[in-house]
């Protein structure tokens, strides 16, 4: 189920601009691409999608599927909720794997069979290695956001994969991209799958990268002691999930939580809340020891996120905490140049030799 929603096309290029620019799009698309967009949801001449996907093509026919795959993810933003989201979804997936001999990365792109409600999904996952001997060393599980999916966040991914001494199982989250089942309670179980698969994958270790919503469940893998190691970067964790925040959301984001949680029209705010209760995570801490190292990073002036929902973490051992001056919603602009300060992290929280606190 999705459904489409009032926001402003401008608006998305507002919160954004940052975001795709860090991503690789050069300034030029960006300025040619904000003058001719008039509409976010008509799929034709002046659509979001509809532009976004014609400067994508023109990318694909000259060969740079790199930038093609990252593009449609633009297309394709921010919610799958008409054929032409659907479409551009395709292409980026078809684009990307055409990019990825150019990744300089051992890449595969597997269907996994996860539990769900005592059943099994079927979830399409991305495995990225720096050498393809997957037996050889940890394995990262990588979750993106409610709208940054597994793909839009290929510099982040690749840049692990390479640097960090794991091999990377990026994934969307439930709710989002080739996810086959809504955001809910039970898509912690989709979670524990990918844990079980990856401590068979690898060397045995396992952490967990979450951004944004991925980055609740990245929590919930450490505040569990699930995982060995977890990156939570700008996650929801509790004060996201009351009302007075979901009062103050901007850019359309109650909405693209609305379709993630699956609803097919626009919720009242305490629809909204109710269905994201069953992701507080902060009774979790009350009986965590601590076990798992955890390093929690957002930018200080997150419109979305509480700064509560980062500084809480603070109080729990074995945790290091940043918040960037300076940077919005998970720092993205920030990214490139926190990015090798993560991987130190990861590597010595994996070897048992990173700091047990700090900021």
């Amino acid at each position: 189920m999705s459904y489409e929603f009032p926001v402003d096309h401008r608006g998305l290029f507002e919160e954004r601009t940052g975001q795709f620019l860090s991503f690789g799009l050069p300034v030029s698309d960006l300025e040619e691409l904000r003058a001719s967009i008039d509409s976010t949801w008509a799929d034709a001449p002046g659509g979001w999608s509809y532009e976004w996907s014609v400067l994508a093509a023109k990318y694909s026919a000259e060969g740079n599927h790199s930038l093609a795959a990252m593009i449609y993810g633009i297309a394709k933003f921010p919610v799958l909720a008409n054929d032409s989201r659907r479409r551009a979804l395709q292409n980026q997936v078809d684009e990307y794997v055409k990019a990825a001999p150019g990744f300089g990365l051992e890449f595969e792109r597997r269907i996994l069979s996860l539990p769900y409600r005592s059943g099994e999904i079927e979830l399409p996952v991305h495995i990225l290695s720096a050498y393809g001997r997957y037996e050889d060393a940890p394995v990262l599980l990588f979750s993106g956001g409610v709208d940054g999916w597994k793909m839009d966040m290929h510099p982040l991914v690749s840049a692990f994969a390479k640097n960090a001494g794991v091999t990377v199982v990026a994934f969307d989250q439930p709710g989002t991209g080739e996810s086959p089942v809504p955001l809910d309670a039970f898509g912690d179980e989709v979670i524990d799958g990918l844990v079980a698969t990856a401590r068979t994958l690898g060397n045995g270790q396992v952490a967990h990268l979450g951004v944004s919503f991925g980055g609740n469940f990245a929590v919930r893998s450490g505040l569990t002691g699930a995982v060995d190691a977890v990156i939570n970067i700008g996650a929801p964790v509790k004060g996201a999930f009351e009302t007075a925040n979901a009062e103050r959301l901007v850019y359309g984001m109650g909405d693209i939580v609305g379709n993630a949680l699956g609803f097919d029209a626009p919720a009242t705010k305490e629809a909204l809340v109710q269905g994201l209760r069953a992701f507080d995570r902060s009774a979790l801490m009350t009986t965590d020891d601590g076990r798992t190292p955890m390093l929690v990073v957002n930018g200080a002036d997150d419109v979305h996120i509480p700064l509560s929902d980062t500084t809480l973490f603070e109080e729990r051992p074995n945790t290091q905490v940043h918040v960037i001056p300076d940077a919005g919603h998970c720092a993205v602009t920030k990214l490139p140049e926190l990015t090798p300060m993560m991987i130190d992290w990861l590597r010595d929280a994996l070897s048992g030799t990173a700091p047990r606190t700090g900021r």
